[in-house]
């Protein structure tokens, strides 16, 4: 059976203090899955044990993520491959713009007619309101959450108290439908 969650949690601040997970302290750092299925609250200092959590997607050396790092690659090999990749997503894009050249040409004339008709039914008239245009206004930022990843035996302890609150949860919806114990004596 797969987990009931990945191993991917961000640290987010609250508003109310609980105790960590680890030591009891009050904290107001929580780590929490993406969708909230898991969460649990955890000081800072044990955010920083390699024991407990490790953070992910950072590098001191600014290639990107840590798998670059791990194999050993240098930044002029990531910067070849980068470069062969984007060659090929370009010439990808050339066919891609040849082959509707090709298709257009075969249906230049009928198309001639109906694009005159669709600019006259859509002209605006001078004094018609238009809509801004979704470039005017800048999208705010989003804020990013660091991401950590628990220690594996962590983790475990975290997968099996999830199972252990599932399995009460079912256990708790079946007893009503099981059937009683016989009350006479044979």
């Amino acid at each position: 059976m797969a987990s009931a969650f990945t191993n991917l949690y961000y640290k987010r601040a609250v508003g109310t203090a609980k105790p960590c997970y680890v030591c009891n302290k009050p904290t107001t750092t929580v780590l929490a899955t993406i969708n909230t299925v898991d969460f649990l609250y955890t000081c800072d200092t044990h955010l920083a044990d390699p024991g407990f959590a490790s953070q992910v997607g950072t590098t001191d050396d600014g290639v990107g993520a840590g798998g670059a790092k791990k194999m050993g690659l240098s930044p002029e090999e990531i910067a070849k491959v980068k470069a062969e990749w984007e060659d090929r997503q370009k010439k990808k894009a050339e066919k891609a713009k040849e082959n509707e050249a090709d298709k257009d040409k075969g249906k230049e004339g009928t198309d001639q007619d109906k694009e005159a008709k669709d600019k006259k039914a859509t002209s605006p008239s001078p004094g018609a309101w238009s809509p801004p245009t979704a470039s005017a206004s800048p999208a705010p930022a989003t804020p990013t959450h660091q991401r950590y990843t628990l220690h594996r035996d962590i983790f475990a302890l975290r997968l099996a108290e999830h199972r252990r609150r599932r399995q009460a949860a079912q256990a708790k919806e079946l007893a009503p439908r099981l059937p009683g114990v016989p009350m006479s004596s044979p």
